[in-house]
């Protein structure tokens, strides 16, 4: 693998690729602030809001899917990675209103956990109705295989988008673009094929993708799919095998839709980022004869660039059991400068179109300066060690993570590490400071700065431990408070996912040095604890997260790179103790 990238900061080329449609497209609005793309003409007081959203590299979705006819706004993240709690909530801040908002979710658990969090904050402070519809669509990872995570959102999601922006330029209400949407999803198989990884632009050139091969059911962030290929077959039996994983009707792993009794079907034939306009053509047609040759003879046909990875050599072939509903939807027609026959009769916007406004900060974000104060030295020394620790890890934990991951959980701590640490320079805690309001500023630099499943996890343990301290009685902060807070955050966070011991997660040493803080009291005691916990991860099946899609021997190569972050964070809270014992 080489790098083909013209730009060396994925962060920048995600702002620049944004603007790029702003400058190409009159009706938009870029929020720069919070990374969001908007319809300026979008009227949320008549119209249900559609906001849809994810990491970047996808283009054109989500953001060029933003206008009359199809999403209202459009979220984005940095590559591979879902936008933050805070960006998500703005969006639907400045976007939506008394209709009703619908965030369109690709099944991952970052994006999950996001978007789900965002829409219960935004109930809670607007009162408006915001509901989520998760789309998942892929046929290649299995029941078995997939078990609690469920089918991963890849190209289908994109139908989704159009057939409810058409519903909600008429005026239907949120409970009937909700019903058609639910149905769509039921309705919606998918399957891709890749020959080999993406290079991400900005990070290290991963010199084991190197042995390029084709890869069947490849995910759009690098996830393994069910089968890699020897050697390259001719293109119709690669096709055929892309159609038995959709269509075969006996096959109860992986058998998600029956098209035996539908009337009508939808074929997209998706380009990846990397096949050419001359080949992706080509396939479209061979696809089209090998569905006539099993009886199915799609309603409507599209063909085009619209859910890539990156410039991923593959494409993708999503099949839809349709309605006339459906197909009326589809047909409708739309602004929005991605969707594959676009119309020019709109109003150009005339206003502001390049924004940087702030968050809205609410109550909630306030940290209340109550609970037992902390020792600042102390503190400041075992957060600074814990960061220095997690960035010292960072190397390896990508190294870990590319084998039984996306490659980003070392990069989205060490973005987290540098905010936490640039907090601490700018606003060092002094004997005033409450653990709590110290605690909650951690939370904020997380917020800011760590985006995907990570950002999630950390944000909501640490605004947790936040709440627990802030409750805390005595004068200063001791041991057991700080133990039975950290426990208390751990029970919130057991709230939010199922994720617990023997998953292939984060828990896996999270758990252990918590639960053992609590009953031993010994920080080194909990620390060993969090490193067997980690331990016990290599090798073990994951059950949760984007490594259930991973090969079974890779789970035996590398520990699993979450539990590896915790384990760094301990191991440097614990130099506190080895200094006081010297």
């Amino acid at each position: 693998m080489t790098d083909t990238s013209f730009f060396s900061d994925g962060q920048a080329l995600v702002v620049d690729s944004l603007q790029g449609l702003v400058d190409v497209s009159p009706e938009l609005v870029f929020n720069k602030t919070i990374k969001t793309i908007s319809n300026a003409h979008h009227d949320p007081s008549n119209h249900v809001t559609l906001i849809s959203g994810g990491g970047a590299g996808h283009e054109p979705a989500h953001a060029a899917f933003v206008g009359r006819g199809l999403l209202s706004a459009a979220v984005s993240g940095n590559i591979f990675a879902s936008p933050s709690v805070s960006q998500i909530v703005e969006a639907i801040r400045t976007v939506g209103g008394s209709a009703g908002t619908i965030l369109i979710v690709k099944n991952y658990t970052g994006d999950i956990f996001h978007f789900h969090l965002a829409a219960e904050k935004a109930r809670a402070r607007w009162g408006h109705r915001v509901e989520v519809l998760v789309v998942g669509d892929d046929v290649a990872v299995g029941r078995q295989r997939s078990g609690k995570v469920g089918r991963r959102g890849l190209a289908g999601t994109v139908l989704v988008h159009k057939v409810l922006g058409s519903l909600s330029a008429q005026g239907k209400s949120i409970d009937e673009l909700l019903s058609v949407g639910k149905q769509i999803v039921d309705g919606l198989v998918t399957c891709g094929v890749s020959q080999g990884h993406v290079h991400i632009p900005g990070t290290a050139v991963d010199a084991d993708a190197a042995n390029v091969k084709i890869e069947l059911g490849m995910g759009i962030h690098n996830e393994p799919g069910c089968q890699v290929l020897d050697s390259k077959p001719s293109l119709d039996s690669l096709l055929n095998s892309m159609l038995d994983l959709l269509l075969k009707a006996d096959d109860p792993d992986r058998a998600f839709v029956n098209f035996d009794d539908a009337k009508s079907s939808v074929l997209l034939v998706n380009n990846l980022g990397g096949t050419s306009q001359l080949e992706l053509s080509a396939i479209t047609r061979h696809t089209v004869q090998r569905l006539n040759s099993r009886g199915i003879q799609p309603t409507r046909i599209l063909s085009g660039t619209l859910m890539t990875s990156l410039d991923a050599s593959g494409f993708s072939i999503t099949i839809l059991k349709a309605t006339d509903e459906i197909i009326a939807s589809l047909d409708s027609p739309t602004t929005a400068i991605g969707w594959p026959q676009t119309y020019s009769a709109f109003k150009p916007h005339t206003g502001e179109r390049v924004l940087e406004s702030a968050f809205e900060k609410s109550s909630d974000n306030t940290s209340k300066a109550s609970g037992p104060k902390l020792i600042p030295q102390a503190f400041n020394f075992s957060v600074t060690q814990a960061c220095q620790a997690l960035l010292a890890a960072e190397p390896q934990i990508t190294h870990d993570d590319r084998i039984v991951g996306d490659g980003d959980c070392g990069a989205t701590l060490s973005r987290g590490a540098n905010a936490v640490l640039k907090v601490l320079s700018e606003s060092p805690v002094t004997e005033s400071t409450t653990a709590g309001a110290a605690m909650m500023s951690i939370a904020h630099a997380i917020e800011e700065s760590m985006d995907g499943t990570s950002g999630a996890l950390y944000e909501l343990f640490f605004t947790a431990f936040a709440a627990a301290l802030q409750t805390s009685s005595g004068e200063t902060v001791s041991t057991e408070i700080w133990s039975q807070a950290a426990g208390s955050a751990l029970e919130r966070l057991q709230a939010m996912t199922p994720a617990r011991v023997g998953d292939r997660t984060v828990m896996d040493a999270l758990i252990p040095f918590i639960d053992t803080l609590q009953k031993e009291g010994d920080l080194a005691k909990a620390v060993e604890a969090a490193r067997k916990g980690r331990d016990s991860t290599k090798g073990m099946e994951a059950s949760l997260g984007r490594a259930v899609y991973v090969a079974g021997e890779n789970w035996a190569k590398v520990p699993d790179p979450g539990a590896e972050g915790i384990v760094a964070i301990a191991e440097g809270i614990a130099k506190l103790s080895s200094e006081e014992g010297q």
